[in-house]
């Protein structure tokens, strides 16, 4: 709403002082009528300064918001890849230990299962047989 406001009473300025202007030239003298058209000339070179600087100022605001939102994304990512990977460390740790536990439940139960011949190679208290 401000800004409406704002557009209309600056339109509303502009064709007051442009009525006077006209009113003022049409009595003045010709040379008057140039010293109103360099005013009116000069007032629009202002007009437009303003305008580019003020365009300037909101392009480098934007540059400074655009180089920040993305100095914060990046350090998001960095800490989403270090937690990914620590994720995926613990995950592999945790897999590596299910499997040793379970080799060594598996060969628990084929030891059990199964019948191991005595060892040739341990000594014995019997006498070798005789060839």
């Amino acid at each position: 709403m401000n800004t409406t406001l704002f557009r209309a009473a600056t339109a509303a300025t502009t064709a007051l002082a442009m009525a006077a202007l006209v009113h003022a030239q049409s009595q003045t003298t010709p040379d008057t009528g140039s010293t109103v058209k360099d005013k009116i000339e000069t007032a629009g070179h202002d007009v437009a300064q303003d305008a580019k600087t003020a365009g300037h100022e909101i392009a480098n605001k934007s540059r400074e918001a655009g180089h920040a939102i993305a100095a914060d994304a990046k350090s998001a990512g960095k800490t989403v890849s270090a937690d990914s990977k620590k994720a995926g460390e613990a995950i592999a740790h945790g897999a590596k230990t299910v499997g040793t536990k379970a080799k060594e439940g598996a060969d628990k139960a084929k030891s059990a299962v199964s019948h191991k011949p005595a060892d040739t190679a341990a000594p014995s208290s019997e006498p070798a047989p005789k060839s």
